[in-house]
């Protein structure tokens, strides 16, 4: 399975939107969730949204409320829907697709957003 990733990174001024696009191949009937990770330099990575094969979705805090995450199963496709951008969200975002009962983690190459003030 490949996550390949993906369309959308870019810099925006804070109080901005940007939408990231995300297209996985191969055996999707093993994955259990797909979602969207950063990583700031220097730090770990953090989560920012999952979704389940369910459409059910979760977000990280500091998230909630700005970011959407969705799920096109015909395009094995996610997106992440972000509004009211901050600076603080500015980081490489990652493609996230998971295998759990094999712990398995698939990841895109990644992204860069930048949010400027």
């Amino acid at each position: 399975l490949m996550c390949s990733c993906a369309s959308g990174g870019g810099s925006v001024q804070a109080g901005g939107s940007l939408k990231l696009s995300c297209a996985a191949s191969g055996r999707m009937s093993v994955i259990d969730y797909l979602g969207w990770y950063r990583r700031e330099r220097g730090q770990r990575r953090e989560l920012i949204a999952v979704i389940s094969r369910n459409n059910i979705p979760d977000y990280g805090d500091s998230v909630k409320g700005r970011f959407t995450i969705s799920r096109d199963a015909t395009k094995n496709a996610v997106h992440l829907q972000m509004n009211s951008l901050k600076p603080e969200d500015t980081g490489v975002y990652y493609c996230n697709a998971e295998d759990v009962a094999a712990d398995l983690n698939y990841w895109g190459a990644g992204t860069l957003v930048t949010v400027s003030s």
